[in-house]
């Protein structure tokens, strides 16, 4: 009976995400708009495991907040966290301008210089805003194509649909799993292209502890190894949203490679120096950090969630 429940489940989650690429693209933005603030509300007020979980993560980064405090970011979060997915929906449909338009990164010369330079460079991001979003406008407005990976989602049929939207926008998408992917990443760096990785979610048993908001956490080791081993440029992406239809961002300077230590602790000193990035940009917009999963070790202890478990 709950394997049963959980196809079923697998079977709705798919549905829905169908329904929201085929409606969702075809309303006027206005109207998408006010749709996603209202379902947002909707979850909110329903104070589900996935709302109890942003406010227990946001209480970490803002340590001093009253209750009332946390109840609103938590709200604010929803509705950040909703317009991601509206914007996504609709992504396919919009227009070239409407894309150049749709995003404002500050700071964007750091990643112009590391592509002149054929070095490779590695963009690392947390799930901040709308990362598909700054994808498309990197595709689009500087024209550049590049590498990144998604995590396998149950069912296969919701993942193939999330590789196909990506590749869609113009992006080259592999497997979390499977072990190929470090390296076909190190074979695009090395021949001076751009991948982009979302860092701030360890989803494997690899990865590298760091301080977090005063916590002891885990990052994906995938973004410094890679910078190690091809000796591309790492550099960190947040991204915001403010009361305007277009996204706003900052590329972070360069996190260069230690001259002393082994691979791995080299790798350690970049990945904490890359948390400490990450910490400052959601410390300074935490409603658009869209974390509704378990995150530090003392959540993770003793039970520890499984890849693929995304909360709708």
């Amino acid at each position: 009976m709950g394997s049963r429940t959980l196809i079923d489940t697998e079977k709705l989650a798919d549905g829905l995400y169908g329904l929201g690429w085929s409606t969702v693209k075809r309303l006027p933005e206005g109207v998408a708009v006010r749709l996603g603030q209202q379902l947002a509300d909707l979850a909110w007020r329903r104070r589900g495991k996935g709302v109890l979980r942003l406010e227990s993560n946001l209480a970490r980064v803002v340590p001093d907040a009253s209750p009332q405090r946390l109840a609103a970011l938590s709200r604010a979060g929803m509705r950040s966290y909703m317009r991601y997915w509206m914007e996504s929906f609709r992504l396919p449909a919009w227009s070239t301008e409407r894309i150049k338009a749709g995003f404002t990164p500050e700071d964007v010369h750091h990643l112009e210089d590391g592509l002149k330079s054929d070095r490779g460079v590695i963009l690392a991001l947390p799930h901040m805003g709308n990362y598909d979003l700054a994808g498309v406008w990197v595709t689009t407005k500087l024209g550049v194509p590049f590498t990144t990976v998604a995590e396998r989602l149950k069912p296969e049929s919701l993942y193939d649909r999330f590789v196909a939207y990506r590749e869609g926008l113009g992006m080259e998408v592999l497997p979390h799993t499977g072990g190929a992917a470090f390296g076909t990443l190190a074979r695009r760096l090395r021949a001076g292209g751009l991948v982009c990785l979302v860092a701030d979610r360890d989803l494997s048993s690899s990865g590298i502890p760091v301080k977090f908001f005063g916590e002891e956490t885990k990052m994906p080791a995938g973004p410094a190894m890679l910078a190690v081993q091809t000796g591309a440029m790492l550099l960190p992406v947040t991204l915001w949203y403010d009361d305007t239809p277009i996204m706003r961002g900052r590329v972070h300077p360069e996190i260069e490679v230690p001259e002393h230590g082994t691979h791995t602790e080299k790798a350690a000193h970049m990945t904490q120096a890359l948390a400490d990035t990450f910490a400052s940009g959601i410390a300074d917009h935490p409603e658009d950090w869209h974390m509704l999963q378990r995150l530090w070790l003392a959540d993770l202890t003793p039970r520890v969630e499984a890849p693929g478990t995304e909360p709708a």
